[in-house]
């Protein structure tokens, strides 16, 4: 089975809802375009360090995204959040899922509907970030 990491720094994000003009078309909210293209371009990195093309056979996701513990919490409250005793609320584990998949949908996989098995972990730490692996 082979495996590929795409690594962000940074705080997560969900993917944002779509917007709507005053006209009736919807686009996409600049602060959740941006965040997919920062993840593209680090998913696009690490398939050509790899030297491997969008995987076109089935494969499994697993996101890991990291927040950055509130700096207003008491100590206590912070030391539950690094014992992992305390989780993130929001964004919603389904929404921080969506922007990855999003992100790299003909880069890393051909169609993200090749996914079969899709896990995510939200948690505190002191180095917020969001990690996908694929593996197939």
């Amino acid at each position: 089975m082979s495996e590929l990491n795409v690594f962000l720094l940074g705080q997560p994000i969900g993917k944002g809802r779509p917007r709507f003009t005053r006209s009736g078309h919807t686009y996409t909210p600049d602060k959740t375009r941006k965040y997919e293209m920062r993840l593209a371009a680090e998913g696009s990195d690490a398939m050509a360090t790899a030297g491997l093309d969008p995987i076109a056979i089935p494969c499994r996701v697993f996101v890991r995204a990291t927040f950055e513990i509130p700096k207003s919490w008491t100590k206590k409250k912070k030391l539950q959040a690094e014992r992992r005793e305390i989780y993130p609320k929001r964004p919603d584990a389904d929404n921080v899922a969506k922007i990855a998949l999003d992100a790299l949908n003909h880069v890393v996989f051909e169609d993200d509907d090749q996914v079969y098995d899709l896990r995510v972990n939200k948690s505190y730490g002191n180095d917020p970030s969001l990690s996908v692996t694929i593996y197939w």
